[in-house]
């Protein structure tokens, strides 16, 4: 029987997390021939009040009483990571000791914030909210991230992309502990989206700018506003007034996007919105965006989105009319 230990760290953290993953594996525990878990709710104290004093979650034993688990699992927790070590002091040695004793470590969501504040990330490959990437990739320089990716693998860190995504996360989990067969039977209890690999197509891209260069900024302002025209970076550093080669440097520092690559992230973003109005054929929206080449426009798309056009629009146009 594998232990499970599900975290309530101090600070606020994703209820929705913690419970449906209880939940899930208890499931697989009612629907095998015997237990295969033994889930344990385990924290810094024995109760935790959260959402501002809305849920009391109690915990069924301190971290301390737990000598060796085979995994840990952290949920979403909010606010500034490096504050949410301090309220958490003692939970990182421990979680650093159950790593190092061979137990898997798991992630929800913005949780690898955490695992990245603890430097346990280092090297290695994680997932995040898409919409946290920029900020995750400024914060951890030193960890790989795969912000497309639902679930992501590295040396026994088990990591999730967005709010229910790691719904993905747990039946990958499950299927690893437990097998396929009882995998996919708990997928379509819960009604689990097994085939998703890629949060793409959720995400909306913000531009990328929490950072200080206001000339960096005037290009992006400059960029959104006339992404319909044709944009060299040429004409685009002739319009700010500054030199091509440096100002490419540092574009690329404050955005993480070349220059070439923020317009086709702006046109794609404009591109998503017009299809998902389903108003408009795909290619009355390919030139709408400033694009006239048809397979330029569906590979690019589809490299950004992880989707082709018709297929985003189809399935946005759906949820619009079920809506």
């Amino acid at each position: 029987m594998k232990h499970i230990s599900l975290v309530v760290p101090n600070g606020e953290f994703s209820v929705t997390n913690l419970d449906l993953t209880r939940q899930l594996f208890e499931w697989v525990n009612d629907n095998s021939p015997s237990p295969l878990f033994d889930v344990k709710i385990v924290g810094l104290s024995k109760e935790a009040h959260v959402v501002g004093g809305l849920y009391t979650i109690k915990t069924d034993c301190h971290i301390n009483d737990i000598d060796r688990t085979d995994v840990v699992i952290i949920p979403a927790m909010f606010g500034e990571p490096r504050e949410l070590i301090k309220q958490n002091t003692a939970l990182v040695p421990w979680v650093e000791k159950q790593y190092l004793s061979g137990a898997d470590l798991v992630s929800m969501c913005v949780g690898s914030f955490f695992l990245g504040a603890m430097g346990i990330l280092n090297g290695k490959k994680c997932s995040t909210h898409w919409g946290s990437a920029e900020d995750f990739r400024k914060m951890f320089p030193d960890v790989i991230l795969e912000d497309e990716r639902i679930v992501s693998e590295s040396h026994r860190i088990f990591t999730s992309g967005g709010a229910l995504a790691f719904t993905n996360l747990l039946i990958y989990l499950i299927e690893r502990y437990a097998g396929r067969g009882i995998a996919i039977a708990a997928a379509k209890a819960y009604m689990i989206d097994v085939d998703r690999t890629s949060q793409s197509p959720f995400a909306m891209f913000s531009g990328q700018k929490s950072h200080e260069d206001d000339e960096v900024l005037k290009a992006q302002e400059y960029i959104e506003t006339h992404f319909k025209d044709k944009i060299s970076v040429n004409s685009l550093c002739e319009e700010i007034g500054v030199g091509r080669r440096t100002f490419e440097r540092r574009f690329k520092s404050s955005t993480t996007n070349t220059i070439f690559e923020y317009i086709q992230r702006v046109r794609i973003e404009a591109a998503k919105t017009e299809l998902e109005k389903g108003v408009k054929t795909v290619s009355q929206v390919m030139f709408g965006v400033g694009y006239s080449d048809t397979k330029a426009f569906r590979e690019i798309f589809k490299r950004i989105t992880g989707m082709t056009p018709v297929a985003y629009k189809e399935k946005y146009t759906r949820m619009e009319m079920v809506a």
